[in-house]
Parts: C-alpha cells; structure tokens; sequence
C-alpha cells in the first residue's frame, strides 16, 4: 500500500461519530469520507488498490457485502462511503463502497451524515471491529484501509492478536497486516537483479503449494522466502500466503517488517 501518515491518538474513542451514529433512530445511516490515493472504486462491489493514472495494480476486492440498489454506477477515486443498519443505538450491519452516488430516498429511517473527516472514520470503524459485536466487526476494517491519511496496521495487529475477539474479525486484520505487510518487505527491492533460473510460474505455484502444506513444514518455509527470497513478487506472494495461515509466526513476521526502520 502506498505510504501514509501516521495519525496519532487513532484509538481514542471517535465520541462525536459515535454519538451521531448512536443517535439516529432505527434504519440506516450513510457517511462518506475520502479515500487513501491509489484506490479506485466502480461505485457499488469493486474496489481496486494501487491505482496510478488509471492503472490499477496489486488487485481487485469484489466486495461481497453490497447492496446494488443503494448506489448508482460510476468510476471514481472516492469517495469511501459506508452504510450502517442501526438498531437500538448499535450496529449491526455495514456495507462499503467507493465511489459513485447514493440514490436519492424518500424513505424514512435513512439518516445521512454527509461527509465525515478520514480520521475520525477510522478511529470509529477500528474501535467497532475492537468491540467485535456480532458481523459488523469484521465487515468493519476494510473502511479503516480505504481511508484517507490513516496507518492502521498498529491497531490491526492488536485486533489480530486479541484473542478475546472471534476469529473472523481477527482474519480479516491479519490477511490486511499481511498486504500492509508485503509492500514493507519489498520496500527498496525493484532494483535488485531477479533470479531467472526458473520458470516464473513455476516459482509462483511453488510458494502456492507451500501454503496448501502443514503448518509446520509449510509456514517456516514461507517465511524463509518472505525473509531471503531477491524475487519481491515472490516474497509478497509468500506475505499473502502466510496471511491466510492463521499462525502466529505470520503475525511475528509482519510485526517484524513493519517496525524495522
């Protein structure tokens, strides 16, 4: 991911979004704040990552948790805009999206907040997956990366390594410390002469077919070409992979990438 400022005091409790949100009554409540640069959005499912003048690398998230009604169709760099099913005060529901425009509604129990600041966004969704009630806390993380001006991967560590909270939120913050992770260790390395002993695919369905291997044999092994490996799509292939293995050893690797000067 691209560089981003550090915002200090991002786990304090967000008391003003929290309040408004709080109080709305029963329904949904929409927000928007602006998006970190390099993310790109169609506007309803489809979040891309890394996008330079209309190019976009690294990959696509086709965001499951969507409402194709809510939003209508455009290409955009932003806004993030997340939409909140509350009851009783709570939240129970959210959804995310990037770009296009909500549809106008004449509905009741639709409570806009308009545009929020990135940083306060962030300090409330990180301290809602913290809270870890029911589905919203997982579904709440993936708004924190798409904001503005935000490093989050202290936070997401701690929610990785919380063993209080469910497993699926705790997922959801290793496979992004592990995306957080990979652009770290691969920092400085474009220039490095890549080994063309092998046949790149080859080579990329071998560090796939680690992963599939007992934690034990597999995990260690992955973490030696995450370490050692001149290749760097070959070691952010072995981050990503080790982000899907739910071992801690993976967590000490990525604390270990992203604390090192």
């Amino acid at each position: 991911m691209n560089a981003i400022i550090l915002v200090l005091g991002l786990v304090q409790q967000p008391a003003s979004l929290e309040r408004r949100i709080a109080a709305a009554p029963d329904g949904t409540v929409r927000l928007s704040f602006a998006a970190r640069p390099g993310v790109c959005g169609n506007g309803r499912g489809s979040v891309s990552m890394n996008c330079d003048d209309g190019n976009c690398g690294n990959y696509t998230v086709n965001v499951g948790n969507r409402d194709w009604r809510e939003v209508e169709y455009d290409c955009d760099a932003g806004p993030v805009r997340v939409s909140l099913r509350v009851s009783g005060g709570q939240v129970t529901s959210l959804r995310t999206y990037v770009g296009g425009r909500w549809r106008a509604t004449t509905a009741d129990g639709v409570t806009d907040l308009g545009t929020v600041g990135a940083r306060e966004a962030a300090a409330y969704f990180l301290a809602l997956a913290s809270k870890d009630s029911g589905s919203s806390a997982e579904h709440a993380i993936f708004p924190v990366i798409l904001a503005d001006s935000v490093t989050a991967w202290p936070e997401l560590l701690r929610i990785a390594k919380n063993a209080r909270l469910t497993r699926r939120t705790r997922r959801q913050a290793v496979f992004w410390l592990g995306q957080a992770a990979g652009e770290a260790a691969t920092k400085g390395l474009t220039d490095l002469v890549e080994d063309r002993s092998g046949d790149r695919d080859v080579r990329e369905q071998a560090v796939f077919a680690l992963s599939q291997r007992p934690h034990d044999e597999g995990v260690p092994a992955l973490i030696r070409i995450a370490r050692e490996n001149p290749d760097p799509e070959l070691r952010k292939k072995a981050i990503f992979w080790l982000g899907q293995s739910d071992d801690p050893r993976a967590l000490a690797l990525f604390e270990e990438l992203l604390t090192k000067p």
